[in-house]
């Protein structure tokens, strides 16, 4: 085993370990991916601002996002497939969040069910929602949710419209997905994956038994491409927000007036995130369209940051920003994908432990007392 010390060494890890199809699914953005890449470089030329001979003993990461106490400003976010980066890795990483006290959000389109992650976690997490053709499904998704005792509904905004990702087509991840000679291929290369997955849920199990002609992966893949809704409006939200009842997370907010429309729509909290540059090409980094979203709407809700987060330095970034929380999804899939329930911990630890010395090294010993003064904008 080599010696872990950043996200970067999963990263690769999770590449040797991972089935080509798999992993590109989660490492790739849509068509050109330059807002993907726009997402990491323009939170690295951000530089901290260095401080000396300040007080900085006994620290704290510890926060809270949307009134729930964590132990660093982070929760996971809703990824899709990603029992597919490791069996049952959805599972696997609400266990791993709930321990070290940051929050889950179980996807939509999660391998493992909602029923399966309540099974094994003993408090409350996220479920992110998408918005379909179906109503009546997705009042039964949010039915099963309040069931489970979720706390927040996080409801992604920015999917009416499938983006094209060119490397999910080569590797056959198409909708449906396809088996090519290739993919298998790369499996034979990959034995431990693939007897692993043997032991775990092999669809996306909050569909099944809901689509008429079966439950396989392929059956689902096309109901689900076929459901996503480019009729979704603010009167849509509304009504998700009068079924459910609860704290509402509203994801995929990039433009200005679309944070004040959030805003009006009673969020409890808003997203800044181009779904991790996977749908509009082209679209400003994350953090291009924080501050303005937070000076306009960051005294009426709760910001949170979403995009390129790959060290505890991001998230301090992202909160000098004025973020009051970020989410972490491709660093969850590499660090699940590289190994399993221990990678995810690791990749939390690693992050806590940057933030932890860069809030040192910039003369600051609260997470809550990081502002625009810790940085330099080039």
């Amino acid at each position: 085993m080599p010696v872990i010390t950043c996200v970067e060494d999963l990263r690769l890890l999770a590449k040797k370990r991972v089935p080509k199809a798999f992993y590109d699914y989660a490492d790739s953005g849509s068509y050109t991916e330059s807002t993907y890449k726009a997402n990491t470089s323009d939170l690295a030329a951000i530089k901290l601002r260095q401080r000396v001979a300040i007080n900085v003993e006994h620290r704290s990461t510890r926060t809270t996002m949307i009134g729930q106490e964590v132990s660093m400003p982070v929760a996971i976010a809703p990824t899709g497939l990603t029992g597919m980066q490791w069996a049952n890795g959805e599972m696997l990483g609400a266990i791993a969040a709930e321990k070290f006290g940051v929050p889950f959000t179980l996807s939509t389109m999660s391998i493992c069910s909602i029923e399966d992650v309540a099974s094994v976690t003993t408090k409350p997490f996220w479920f992110q929602l998408y918005v379909m053709r179906d109503r009546g499904f997705v009042k039964e998704l949010i039915q099963r949710a309040k069931n489970a005792k979720c706390s927040a509904l996080v409801l992604t905004l920015d999917l009416q419209i499938l983006g094209q990702r060119h490397k999910d087509l080569k590797n056959g991840m198409s909708v449906p997905p396809k088996l090519t000679l290739a993919n298998v291929i790369d499996l034979a290369t990959k034995p431990v994956w693939a007897l692993r997955a043997l032991t775990g849920r092999k669809t996306f199990g909050n569909l099944v038994g809901h689509v008429k002609g079966g439950n396989g992966i392929v059956t689902l893949s096309q109901w689900t491409a076929s459901q996503f809704d480019p009729t979704l409006s603010w009167d849509d939200v509304a009504w998700i927000k009068k079924e459910w009842g609860g704290k509402l997370i509203l994801k995929g907010i990039l433009d200005v007036e679309d944070a004040r429309l959030a805003v009006a729509a009673g969020a409890d909290a808003i997203v800044v995130s181009n779904h991790g540059g996977r749908q509009l090409d082209g679209a400003m980094s994350s953090i291009q369209a924080l501050p303005a979203i937070v000076d306009a709407v960051g005294h009426q809700t709760e910001v949170w940051f979403d995009g390129g987060i790959r060290t505890g330095q991001d998230i301090l970034k992202a909160t000098a920003l004025g973020a009051k929380g970020s989410m972490i999804g491709r660093a969850f899939l590499y660090s699940l994908g590289a190994m399993g329930e221990a990678g995810v911990t690791k990749m939390l630890e690693i992050l806590q432990s940057e933030l932890d010395v860069s809030m040192a090294l910039t003369g600051t010993k609260d997470i809550r007392e990081v502002n625009v003064s810790n940085i330099i904008r080039t």
